[in-house]
């Protein structure tokens, strides 16, 4: 599927795929507009069901992105252009959980284990795989790797093993099928946090790296940045606008996001989900590097 902008009387409509975040809200809900934009926004639930299109096919003029997603479409030459507006960012230490009920298992314990993941390309997966293998030593290539779903981008060669069909990855840590896993969240009694305080060692990493994890930005099709360069300053002002009423919404300075871009860069070189470590500045075109 390809879609492009048309232009109207009143304003250039862009086929927009969004998630709902604290700051997004305005913009969906209209309280802030635009007479040369406007938005058709695709209903994607989750939102990351829609990356896959967006990647393979152009789906979108506009679109969120994992940030691990955008850099290995970036890799393959995929027409999309970084917007500097974060949509999505959290502390990851917290999404990693393993089965007690089968004994105690920290990070530094990984090796040789089971470990499964919705997909290796995840971008909370990149964030978690870094941090262990930094952080706490573990040898990401002695994981027995278990995905459950193919790579966003179609030409990335994965070779972790597959689950087999119907497999659910929590159910299958439950089962001891899986000695952890990546990306989760859940409140089963026997299902804790492999790092025993996330909260302490998530503060006690920002203190080490000065990082807030990335994971959310957005980003235009590279013929609406090369076709139509205001209307792209015009989303991005809107994507900014409408973080800025929205106290949850998250908050990076140049700085900060060059940090946070960089180390998730490193992370994904470093995991070869990318051939090279990108400069921060590469992932940006003329337009919308001068929005940063």
């Amino acid at each position: 599927m390809s879609t492009s902008w048309r232009r109207t009387e009143v304003a250039m409509r862009l086929r927009t795929l969004l998630g709902d975040h604290p700051g997004t809200t305005a913009l969906k809900n209209g309280s802030i507009g635009s007479d040369l934009v406007a938005f058709d926004f695709a209903q994607y639930s989750p939102t990351n069901k829609g990356f896959k299109p967006m990647v393979r096919e152009g789906a979108f003029d506009v679109s969120e992105m994992a940030i691990v997603t955008y850099l290995m479409a970036k890799s393959f030459g995929k027409p999309m252009v970084l917007l500097p507006d974060v949509v999505l960012a959290r502390f990851q230490h917290g999404y990693a959980l393993y089965n007690a009920k089968a004994g105690k298992l920290g990070p530094r314990d990984l090796n040789g284990k089971r470990v499964g993941i919705r997909s290796f390309t995840t971008t909370t997966g990149a964030w978690l795989r870094g941090i262990l293998a930094n952080d706490y030593g573990v040898d990401l290539d002695s994981i027995e790797w278990v995905t459950f779903e193919d790579a966003h981008v179609a030409e990335f060669v994965d070779t972790t093993r597959r689950a087999p069909a119907g497999k659910q990855i929590v159910q299958m840590l439950i089962d001891g099928e899986l000695d952890a896993v990546l990306g989760e969240k859940s409140d089963h009694p026997d299902l804790k946090s492999l790092f025993a305080d996330a909260a302490a060692e998530e503060k006690a990493w920002f203190g080490k790296h000065g990082v807030v994890p990335i994971n959310h930005m957005v980003v235009v099709s590279r013929r609406l940045s090369d076709e139509h360069p205001d209307a792209v300053r015009e989303v991005h002002r809107l994507l900014a606008e409408s973080a800025a009423v929205s106290p949850a919404a998250p908050r990076f300075s140049r700085d900060e996001m060059q940090r946070s871009l960089q180390l998730i860069i490193d992370y994904s070189a470093q995991q070869k989900l990318i051939p090279r470590a990108y400069a921060v500045e590469e992932l940006f075109d003329d337009v919308t590097r001068a929005l940063w």
